[in-house]
């Protein structure tokens, strides 16, 4: 199986690709450090590799571009057959932000997923802080159908940083723990053909 975009190609996840993203940049805003990816013995790849790929609801790729250079990675994991939906997540080589390959890469998987799997709905979750990927995702398509709050994972966090204060909005700080809003977003069949 092998999804083409314009510049994107999708392909089902290996081992080895997850071996080269161990390669990738880092994020320097502390708000995307739980979206770095940590460094991991070899027996801890396998271990994620397996825990990814090997259950039987979830589905996971990796995205390479126009280079053939994995530039990221993405799923859909919660496969509900029977209701024909899934939850959509989504991470990229820092690297590769802002180059428009994210937004083409889940247009390009929404072809498959609602032509060639017969799925009905996509779901997925995202921070409000993470306004480059609530940007993406409305341009594919996407809209908001919930919001709700969730322990931060960095509950150490600088509450002073500039990154911090900036994004104030997205946070509410109560009994001394950090929480973070997160948007539950979806798009269906219908509103993907429009």
């Amino acid at each position: 199986m092998k999804i083409v975009g314009e510049r994107v190609i999708i392909t089902p996840m290996k081992l080895e690709d997850v071996y080269f993203m161990m390669n990738w940049g880092k994020h320097d805003n502390p708000l995307f450090f739980d979206y770095n990816l940590p460094s991991l013995t070899s027996k801890q790849v396998e271990k994620w590799y397996n825990y990814k790929t090997r259950r039987g609801n979830n589905r996971y790729y990796s995205v390479f571009n126009e280079d053939s250079t994995l530039i990221g990675y993405m799923g859909i994991k919660k496969i509900r057959r029977l209701w024909r939906d899934a939850v959509l997540g989504i991470v990229f080589d820092p690297n590769y932000m802002d180059q428009g390959y994210g937004t083409e890469a889940i247009t390009a998987y929404l072809d498959y997923y609602f032509n060639v799997m017969n799925m009905r709905v996509m779901y997925l979750e995202v921070a409000k802080f993470n306004r480059r990927a609530i940007q993406c995702y409305k341009k594919c398509g996407f809209y908001t159908i919930d919001k709700y709050l969730d322990l931060f994972f960095d509950q150490q966090i600088d509450r002073n940083s500039k990154f911090f204060i900036q994004e104030s909005s997205s946070f509410e700080i109560m009994e001394g723990k950090i929480y973070n809003y997160i948007y539950k977003m979806r798009i269906d069949r219908n509103a993907y053909g429009e």
